[in-house]
C-alpha cells in the first residue's frame, strides 16, 4: 500500500485557462446511494487564501430508503447545472430530508433553491447549523436539530431490501463549529463533509491512486484540520463506536474506500503529534461574524509554521465547560473583537473566556471587521487589565481584509509560535555535541537573498524575502537548484510547487548593507523592500535587488520535508550577472546548530 507523503503541498499544474471549467458527475456508490459531484477544475484559491493546484469538487449524495434524504447541496456557481441534474434523478418534492453536514457556502449554496422547489423538505442538522441557516436563507423552514447518538431512519428500500438508518456524530470545528458526521448503517458509508477531504479534481470517483492524491490530502489537513487537531482526535474517538466503515464520503475530492485505513491513520498520527503534551495557543473566533473565521485561521496557520500547537475555539458554539478548559490550559490566547452588543449566549461565552485567562499566559487580539465591533483598543484594554503578557500588537483591520492582511495575521501567528517554542529551540541547540557542532559549522556557503511576490488575482499582492546560505546547484538538465527554507519563514508560503521566486546572489565587496537589512526582524506585514533598490519586471517571481551580483529566476518543482526546514528544488528559468569580475559573498559559520 502506498504511503502518504509528509509534504503538505499541492502538486504542480499549469495556470488556469481564461474560462473556468465546471462539470458534473453522477454515479452510484452503494445500494440506493448516488453521488452528485460538482467538478470545479480550475479553482485556484480557497478559504484563507491558500492556493489550489488541482481544482476541487463539491460532493452531495442522494440516499433512498422508504423515504429519501439528500446530503448537502453544492456551490452557487453550479445552480444552472446541478439542479437540472438533481431533477433527472428525482422529483425534488419527493425528497423528504436534507441532511446539512455544515453550512459553509460551498456545500450549502443551493439550499435556498431547493427550498423553492420543495418548501416542505425537513432540514436535519446540528443546532448551530440550523441557527446559521436561519440567517442564511431568510425564510422559515422545517428543521430537526440532531447531535451525537441521535438517528434518522429512512426505512427499507423496497427494491434493494437495504434498510437505511442514519446515526449522527457531532464533529464541531472540523472545520466549522456546526459540523456533523452521518453514518448509514445500511451501506457502512460515513459522510464527513470537510473532514478527510482534499481539494483534488479528477474523474476518479474513489481513491484509486493514493500516491497521486496524497500530497493534496496532507496539504488540506495542514491548512484546515491541523489547527483543530484536538477536535480531530475527539471525532476519531466517536468514529470508533461505529460498525465497520466501508467508505468515507467526503465533501471535497474523491471518496475514500480503497485505502481507508491509510487515510484514517494519517489523521490520527498527525493530530496526535500536534496534541500530545505540548504547550498550545488557543485562537478564538466568533463564527459567521465579519471575517473572524478566516483571520483566525491565518493566525493559527502562522503559529503552526513555528512548530507550535494551536487550537481554534469558536466563542459562539463551544460550550462553557470546554471553552473554560481550552482557554485555561493554553499557553497563549488570541481573541477577536466581538459585536458591541452581543446576544446573551455570546456575552456569557465572553465572560467565560475572560474568567478562564491565567496570569502567565500570552494574549493578543485582532479585528474581526464585523461592522459592529467592540473597538479593538477596548478589548486590548480588558486584556491588559487582567495582567496578561502581550504576544503581539493588536492586529487592526481597517477595511475588507486583503491578501496583505492575511499575511500580517499569519506572520503575527508565527511570532507567537516562536515565543511558545523558544525553550525547545534553545534546548535543541544545547543538545548537540560540541565537537560535532563545530565540525558542522565548517560547512560554508554563499550569501543570497530570496525574494518572492505573488498576485491574488484581485488586485492584492503578497511579498516576502529572506537571507539564505544553504543553496546549491542540484541539476544540469534542466538547470536546477536547492534552497533550504526554515519552516517558520514567512516566505515559505510563497514557495509551494509551481510558485516562482528570485535568488539574488550577493557580491563579496558590497553585501553588508543588504545583509543587515534582510537579517533584521520585521514586524508582521512589514514591507521587506522599503528603502532597498529593486529592479521590477526583470524576473517573474519577485524583485531583483539592484545591488545584487547576479540573479536567478526560479520555479519550484519539488519540496522535501526535513525536521525543521523545507528543501526546495527549483528549475532555473532565467538569470543574469551584473559584474562578471566580482565574486560571490561567502558565509563562514563557527557552529552547526544555528545560523
Amino acid at each position: 500500500m502506498a504511503a502518504t507523503t509528509t509534504a503538505p503541498q499541492a502538486p504542480e499544474q499549469a495556470g488556469p485557462p481564461a474560462t473556468p471549467r465546471l462539470s458534473l458527475q453522477c454515479e452510484a456508490v452503494a445500494a440506493d446511494t448516488t453521488a452528485i459531484r460538482s467538478l470545479d477544475w480550475d479553482r485556484s484559491r480557497f478559504d484563507i487564501e491558500f492556493g489550489l493546484r488541482n481544482g476541487t469538487t463539491y460532493n452531495s449524495f442522494l440516499v433512498r430508503g422508504e423515504r429519501t434524504a439528500l446530503i448537502d447541496t453544492s456551490h452557487l456557481k453550479f445552480a444552472d447545472t446541478w439542479l437540472p441534474l438533481l431533477r433527472e434523478q428525482i422529483d425534488p418534492q419527493a425528497i423528504d430530508f436534507l441532511i446539512v453536514s455544515h453550512t459553509e457556502p460551498d456545500h450549502s449554496g443551493l439550499i435556498g433553491h431547493l427550498l423553492d422547489l420543495n418548501p416542505e423538505i425537513e432540514i436535519v442538522a446540528s443546532k448551530v447549523a440550523i441557527q446559521f441557516l436561519e440567517d442564511q436563507v431568510h425564510r422559515p423552514f422545517r428543521s430537526r436539530a440532531v447531535k451525537s447518538g441521535e438517528e434518522l431512519d429512512l426505512g427499507t428500500n423496497p427494491d434493494s431490501g437495504v434498510a437505511h438508518r442514519f446515526a449522527f456524530l457531532s464533529a464541531p470545528n472540523l472545520h466549522w463549529p456546526d459540523t456533523i458526521f452521518s453514518f448509514d448503517h445500511g451501506t457502512g458509508i460515513l459522510y464527513t463533509c470537510d473532514a478527510f477531504g482534499l481539494h483534488y479534481c479528477s474523474d476518479d470517483l474513489f481513491d484509486v491512486d493514493p500516491g497521486a492524491i496524497a500530497p493534496d490530502f496532507r496539504f488540506y489537513y495542514e491548512c484546515l484540520m491541523g489547527p483543530n487537531a484536538r477536535s480531530v482526535l475527539q471525532a476519531l474517538k466517536r468514529m470508533e463506536g461505529l460498525p465497520a466503515v466501508t467508505t468515507i464520503a467526503v465533501g471535497h475530492g474523491p471518496l475514500l474506500r480503497h485505502h481507508l485505513n491509510l487515510w484514517v491513520e494519517d489523521y490520527r498520527t498527525w493530530s496526535s503529534e500536534r496534541s500530545t503534551g505540548e504547550a498550545y495557543a488557543a485562537v478564538c473566533y466568533v463564527s459567521q461574524y465579519g471575517f473572524c473565521d478566516r483571520l483566525s485561521q491565518a493566525i493559527a496557520r502562522g503559529i503552526q509554521k513555528a512548530g507550535a500547537a494551536v487550537q481554534l475555539v469558536d466563542l459562539r458554539a463551544t460550550d462553557a465547560q470546554e471553552l473554560s478548559a481550552l482557554v485555561g490550559e493554553a499557553s497563549a490566547v488570541v481573541v477577536p473583537t466581538w459585536p458591541a452588543s452581543p446576544d446573551a449566549e455570546l456575552q456569557a461565552s465572553i465572560g467565560t473566556l475572560l474568567a478562564a485567562l491565567k496570569p502567565k499566559q500570552w494574549v493578543a487580539c485582532y479585528d474581526a471587521f464585523g461592522g459592529n465591533d467592540e473597538p479593538i483598543d477596548t478589548v486590548a484594554g480588558q486584556l491588559r487589565a487582567l495582567g496578561q503578557k502581550s504576544a503581539f500588537e493588536p492586529l487592526r483591520i481597517r477595511e475588507v481584509p486583503q491578501t496583505g492582511d492575511y499575511q500580517r495575521c499569519e506572520e503575527a501567528g508565527t511570532d507567537l509560535g516562536q515565543l511558545l517554542t523558544k525553550a525547545k529551540t534553545i534546548a535543541a541547540m544545547k543538545a548537540l555535541d560540541g565537537d560535532l557542532d563545530k565540525a558542522l559549522g565548517r560547512l560554508s556557503g554563499g550569501l543570497y537573498v530570496v525574494t518572492a511576490r505573488q498576485s491574488d488575482g484581485e488586485g492584492g499582492t503578497r511579498s516576502s524575502a529572506m537571507v539564505a546560505s544553504w543553496v546549491s546547484q542540484a541539476s544540469f538538465d534542466p538547470p536546477g537548484i536547492t534552497v533550504a527554507v526554515a519552516k517558520d519563514r514567512a516566505i515559505e508560503a510563497l514557495m509551494q510547487v509551481g510558485d516562482r521566486f528570485v535568488l539574488n546572489i550577493l557580491r563579496e565587496d558590497n553585501h553588508q548593507q543588504l545583509l543587515r537589512h534582510f537579517l533584521r526582524r520585521f514586524p508582521p506585514g512589514a514591507d521587506r523592500f522599503a528603502g532597498v533598490s529593486t529592479l521590477e519586471g526583470v524576473a517573474e517571481g519577485g524583485p531583483v535587488l539592484g545591488d545584487a551580483l547576479a540573479y536567478l529566476g526560479c520555479r519550484v518543482a519539488q519540496r522535501l520535508e526535513g525536521p525543521d526546514h523545507w528543501i526546495i528544488y527549483a528549475v532555473v528559468e532565467q538569470g543574469n550577472v551584473a559584474d562578471t569580475q566580482a565574486h560571490t559573498a561567502v558565509h563562514h559559520r563557527k557552529v552547526g546548530n544555528h545560523y
